[in-house]
């Protein structure tokens, strides 16, 4: 078991350092191109920030690919299967939308048909769901129509899931990242623990998709020295949808003797087990249910679906008082507990402690969404390792401190405060929900009353 977890390591770190070490001339790359776009009335970052570090990410993907190649473990996956090379050749044209995209600001239509056709390239090249488990019926083989539909679909909803939630520093990539550790923990037991060959491809695309993220979040974490972009989003969301489709369909029942009895009792009793699989928007529900509620919002208010706003689930966060790096942190644990509450739930389906331990921990989510403005305060004798914003008020400072307090929340960046000192503008600031010095660097503002007027393309 070792020998294969090391090979998979070293792929997951050859991606990293690569995607890592690439970011940093990404980013004098796109500053020198001027892929740099004008702050817009749905961002929340203050400066303008260069995008195209989907460069770097999909050069630490073909870093991956190659490294993997040449492994004793896994370059079996190149030989006995295609679909590695149908991954890359996908990748690799939407990958190429997105750079066109960061820079001139292409239209939404022909990001979606760019979508769909990085999604037919790859079936073309075998990369396709080629039957479904159904509880009660048992497997259903796929026409290649309905194959090709359901995947191109499943790559688009995927694709479209991430790129919406690309909307606070590190948010998409801790997110994806989540989705594809908990992915390939599910993935390798199918392969090693139950020797089902089809789940090696995937198994390494969570790998490598994890190298990818964890080499980006460093540049990307707040305050982010450079974006993602649709370059970044769409490239992480299509390897992500890969993973789910290489082994969605192509595992049998029967080849993991779980179950006695007839097929459709076996594929009934597994349904556990196939809800990562089936469903990869459990993996990531967070992403997929901001998708849904935005296409819902603005067809409601008779707006186009691809039309951006601000009412994804992050800027609600920091609507309600969430400070930017809290913000990305609940999201982290949502994602977190969904993830691998599937997996754990698909390995011990009848495990009464795990449904205990994921509402225990769903209490503990809402609790933290609940107290927005809550800093925890450190006792007097441990001030001096915390930072400041953790410490007790002096009572030398009492006076400030009550004004402080006393800011309303919604009344930051209105009326005289344009008028005052810089040092009267730091004091208004609530501490740990805004200002460039305290949890993050969106500064004073008022709470996002400018929502209707964020129509600007995404």
């Amino acid at each position: 078991m070792g020998q294969p977890v090391r090979d998979y390591l070293l792929t997951l770190c050859v991606t990293a350092a690569v995607t890592y070490l690439l970011t940093g001339p990404v980013r004098k790359f796109a500053i020198a191109v001027g892929a740099m776009p004008a702050i817009r009335a749905r961002d929340v970052h203050r400066e303008p920030t260069p995008r195209l570090g989907g460069i770097a990410m999909f050069g630490g993907l073909c870093a991956g690919l190659i490294v993997a190649d040449h492994l004793f473990n896994l370059n079996g996956v190149f030989e006995l299967s295609n679909e590695p090379r149908a991954l890359l050749s996908g990748a690799a044209l939407i990958w190429l939308i997105g750079v066109l995209d960061d820079k001139f600001e292409i239209d939404a239509l022909i990001k979606l048909g760019g979508q769909m056709i990085a999604a037919a390239v790859m079936v073309i090249q075998g990369l396709t769901i080629l039957w479904l488990p159904i509880p009660g019926v048992g497997t259903v083989a796929l026409t290649q129509w309905q194959g090709t539909l359901l995947t191109v679909a499943l790559v688009v909803i995927t694709i479209n899931a991430v790129n919406f939630v690309d909307g606070l520093d590190g948010l998409a990539a801790g997110m994806v990242c989540i989705a594809s550790a908990a992915f390939f923990l599910y993935t390798y037991r199918l392969w090693y623990g139950y020797g089902i060959e089809a789940a090696a491809p995937a198994t390494l695309f969570a790998a490598i998709l994890m190298g990818m993220c964890l080499g980006f979040l460093p540049h990307n974490m707040h305050p982010a020295r450079i974006f993602m972009g649709d370059s970044g989003s769409m490239l992480i969301g299509l390897v992500l949808a890969a993973g789910a489709i290489s082994v969605t369909g192509q595992v049998d029942p029967d080849a993991m003797k779980l179950f006695e009895g007839s097929e459709r009792q076996a594929t009934h009793a597994m349904l556990p087990v196939f809800i990562p699989l089936l469903l990869p928007l459990t993996i990531i529900a967070i992403p997929a249910a901001d998708l849904v509620l935005a296409i819902v919002r603005r067809t409601w208010n008779g707006q186009s679906p691809f039309a951006a706003d601000r009412g994804h689930l992050h800027h609600r966060l920091l609507e309600i008082g969430h400070s930017h790096s809290r913000s990305v942190l609940i999201m982290y644990f949502w994602s977190a507990l969904i993830a691998f509450g599937a997996v754990g739930y698909s390995v011990h389906s009848a495990s009464l402690w795990i449904v205990l331990v994921i509402v225990g921990l769903s209490a503990v989510g809402l609790v933290l969404l609940l107290m927005p403005r809550f800093t925890p305060r450190a006792p007097r004798w441990a001030e001096s390792f915390v930072p400041p914003r953790y410490r007790r008020r002096q009572a030398g400072h009492g006076e400030s401190a009550d004004a402080v307090d006393a800011t309303p929340q919604g009344q930051q960046g209105s009326g005289g405060s344009h008028m005052a000192s810089p040092a009267s503008e730091r004091a208004s600031v609530p501490v740990g929900v805004s200002g460039v010095n305290g949890a993050t660097a969106i500064g004073p503002r008022s709470r996002f009353t400018d929502r209707d007027r964020a129509d600007s393309p995404r």
